[in-house]
């Protein structure tokens, strides 16, 4: 281990929640055990329930840079990886044509016209310490993207056709997320650590709330935090986690509300729930049960 990382769980807890997020110790075992290992870490749970913070709060405290790479339909290789400078190489062709010469291949095609994107970027990272590469929301990308990362999971390495395979001085640490929105092949799962972050319960999403929100009540937090567990009982297009719930915090707050108002949550009700279907659930299952007055 380089001098100033992690040297155990405890000290990743501890750093996580100086950062702001506050982790159990299986999810600060995960985290540690990516940096400790340099495996790349799979975090899966619902939406919301703080995978990706959980890969900025760890660049935080390893005080390193985090490159993010968000995943979508379609996203091919090249849009992960590198571009080509085009602009820079036809200044580049103009300016030897005018001056009489020519340009071979290798003199378009090198350093000094590559355009790293995050996966380069993160193999490109000179340390000392490790880039922390956060693979977003995986499950949002296609097959054959999720198949070219397999070298650079298992390996550490990136391949550039004109330039070869380029191997990290200092490898990344790795963080996937997915929302399992599809099944992601048996070959990622195998370059990788795994953990599962369920929905926190009401005590932990107050402590949380108080955390995020420094200014809301701690009476405040816990409001919020027991209609949010009971509106996740309710069968719902999207149950609302712990970013609704510091996001309804954060609304009342900048309404001014110190203490639990129910009409002022009802007014805000936008914050946790975002489908027009979901409101009507809430009000069909009865608010004032739920916001509880």
């Amino acid at each position: 281990m380089m001098a100033g990382l992690p040297t155990d769980v405890a000290a990743v807890r501890d750093g996580l929640a100086r950062a702001g997020y506050l982790a159990d110790d299986g999810l600060a075992t995960a985290l540690f055990l990516a940096v400790r290992m340099g495996q790349p870490l799979l975090l899966e749970g619902e939406p919301g329930v703080g995978k990706t913070e959980a890969a900025k709060a760890l660049a935080t405290i390893l005080d390193t840079v985090l490159v993010r790479l968000q995943c979508y339909e379609g996203l091919t290789a090249a849009e992960a990886l590198y571009e080509w400078n085009y602009p820079r190489q036809l200044l580049a062709i103009r300016l030897a044509e005018s001056r009489g010469t020519t340009l071979a291949e290798a003199d378009l095609f090198g350093p000094d016209y590559l355009l790293p994107r995050p996966l380069l970027a993160a193999v490109d990272h000179p340390g000392p310490r490790p880039a922390v590469l956060l693979i977003d929301e995986v499950d949002r990308a296609d097959d054959e993207f999720e198949a070219f990362l397999f070298e650079m999971l298992a390996e550490g390495a990136v391949t550039i056709p004109e330039l070869g395979t380029r191997r990290a001085t200092v490898r990344p640490v790795a963080v996937l997320t997915s929302n399992r929105t599809r099944d992601l092949h048996d070959a990622l799962r195998r370059r990788c650590l795994y953990h599962y972050i369920t929905y926190p319960d009401r005590e932990r999403v107050a402590e949380i709330i108080r955390l995020r929100v420094p200014a809301a009540s701690a009476s405040l937090a816990e409001r919020v935090a027991t209609s949010v567990q009971r509106l996740r009982e309710l069968t719902l297009a999207k149950a609302p986690g712990v970013a609704e719930a510091i996001a309804w915090a954060a609304a009342l707050q900048a309404l001014g509300v110190s203490t639990w108002d129910s009409a002022a949550a009802e007014r805000t009700l936008g914050a946790v729930l975002k489908y027009d279907e979901d409101l009507a659930a809430a009000r069909a299952a009865g608010l004032p049960t739920i916001l509880g007055e």
